[in-house]
């Protein structure tokens, strides 16, 4: 009982204290929950062709709060990076995401091919690059290869694969704004996770900064990547049900 209770005052210390690294996780933690209930309420708001998006936009941060709790109890415990946490938590989420972009093109004619073509991409990315941050020193660069080979397919696809080409030939102005918020996501917001990998030691950025401070980068990426996410779905998924409305009332 001694030793929980000293863990639970080291932990309560550090956030007194203003460990950022602390904080982040408990800020994360919050404003995924947060989230992840405001997804869950706005799916009775929309169109039922819209309702699947918001729920996987509730799941991914519902998903992610579960992990950031036990990512945040583990940290403030020992003192040390949650990796394997983290790592089921992109696993589930980022998956779900790539989901997303099937789910925004499919009223305008995406095909399955093209989700699972997504979510093998974006299973070599998390794989590989989990093996390579645990691999030690000597494997982490070939890893991260294959890693961002993962990552590079994903881009590609947004930018000039089938999500583009269908975002591209929709009539739906709310798509076209999403899908560039999107790609500043996925080309600006993803790219901390590639960064905070190469600093790892032996890596290519290695001594660039502290290694004890990616979890900083990591959980402000993922608040921001998460719930921008989300809400940007949001956004198409409430523009095209009053667009929707608005077609059937011109012609009654």
């Amino acid at each position: 009982m001694n030793t929980v209770l000293t863990a639970e005052m080291v932990g309560l210390d550090r956030i007194i204290n203003t460990d950022p690294i602390a904080i982040t996780f408990f800020i994360g933690y919050m404003a995924m929950f947060a989230s992840a209930v405001f997804f869950f309420v706005e799916r009775s708001s929309v169109e039922g062709k819209w309702k699947m998006s918001l729920l996987v936009s509730g799941l991914i941060t519902g998903i992610a709060a579960v992990h950031y709790y036990y990512m945040r109890d583990f940290y403030l415990q020992t003192g040390e990076s949650p990796t394997a946490f983290r790592y089921v938590d992109w696993t589930l989420t980022v998956p779900l995401m790539c989901v997303e972009f099937y789910l925004l093109t499919k009223p305008f004619g995406a095909k399955g091919g093209t989700l699972f073509k997504l979510i093998i991409a974006s299973l070599v990315m998390l794989v590989t690059g989990y093996i390579g941050e645990t691999s030690g020193i000597d494997n982490n660069v070939m890893w991260g290869i294959f890693s961002t080979i993962g990552y590079l397919y994903i881009v590609y696809e947004v930018f000039a694969g089938d999500v583009a080409k269908l975002a591209k030939q929709s009539d739906s102005p709310a798509l076209g704004r999403a899908m560039f918020l999107l790609k500043i996501f996925i080309t600006l917001g993803w790219s901390i996770y590639p960064i905070g990998y190469m600093v790892l030691p032996g890596n290519l950025l290695s001594g660039a900064f502290e290694v004890s401070s990616i979890d900083l980068f990591y959980n402000l990426a993922d608040a921001i990547n998460k719930i921008g996410f989300g809400l940007v779905i949001y956004y198409v998924a409430v523009t095209e049900t009053a667009r929707a409305k608005k077609n059937v009332a011109a012609t009654v």
